[in-house]
């Protein structure tokens, strides 16, 4: 943990929905908060492709680490795979270490909700992870269809709500907006 802060509670967000921003919202609270000096640990389920955030975290934020564990192809709900499962498992277990390593303010877990929802990661699982998260750690968890289970346990919850898109009118998938 950083020091020379006060103790504070951490809080425990979600940010669900099937609307675009969900990632981008979580990087928004990690900069916010390396702004005041937090580090931070953001760990992405299920995306296995290099995102502009790590180039940035790598070039330009110290104070932000990002890992994944995924696979570079998208994963169908009822249809994954034991490496995709294996995957997720290796993910929680690195979301663990990092969440008790002392070494970060917020733990970003981005995309565990909708692996909980394909049944790559137990409910039950998460939900003792989060009830057990050191006291002053914040923690945040993205992703779509978040279980009732994660958002009762949640201090704030967020739904980005999807209105319209431009992938609906084929337009492709563009670096430095969805990647």
């Amino acid at each position: 943990m950083t020091e020379g802060k006060e103790e504070k509670k951490g809080l425990v967000l979600v940010i669900t929905g099937d609307g675009k921003g969900k990632t981008t919202s979580a990087l928004g609270q990690a900069v916010r908060a390396m702004g005041h000096g937090f580090k931070v640990f953001f760990l992405q389920f299920m995306k296995g492709r290099t995102y502009g955030e790590h180039i940035c975290a790598e070039k330009y934020l110290p104070n932000l680490t990002v890992r994944q564990c995924g696979l570079e192809k998208f994963v169908i709900k009822g249809k994954a795979t034991p490496a995709d499962i294996e995957e997720a498992r290796e993910g929680l277990e690195m979301a663990r270490q990092a969440m008790f390593s002392g070494e970060y303010d917020m733990v970003i877990l981005d995309e565990i909700n909708i692996c909980m929802d394909f049944g790559l990661i137990p409910v039950e699982e998460v939900v003792e992870l989060v009830k057990n998260k050191p006291p002053q750690l914040d923690l945040v968890l993205t992703g779509r269809r978040a279980p009732a289970e994660i958002i009762e346990l949640a201090d704030t919850v967020s739904e980005v709500k999807e209105i319209k898109h431009a992938y609906a009118k084929g337009i492709k998938a563009r670096a430095g907006i969805e990647f």
